[in-house]
């Protein structure tokens, strides 16, 4: 499956590793990409990730608002 969402608060090459780091820690998820430029972040993946980790994780980092899909 591939969801994409908007995260706000992306802002350099910085935001992009972080939050693709932080994704491939997270159970189910099989791969990540982050545009920083407009915060759309595609994600690949498995019916069983836990989005409210994901979201609690990348929020956790800094000034970054994670919709839940």
């Amino acid at each position: 499956m591939t969801t994409t969402l908007t995260i706000a608060g992306t802002h350099c090459e910085s935001c992009k590793a972080l939050i693709e780091d932080v994704a491939s820690e997270i159970h189910g998820i099989t791969s990540c990409s982050v545009d920083f430029k407009t915060g759309q972040t595609v994600i690949d993946h498995m019916d069983s990730v836990d989005w409210q980790r994901f979201k609690q994780e990348v929020e956790s980092l800094g000034e970054y608002t994670v919709p839940l899909p």
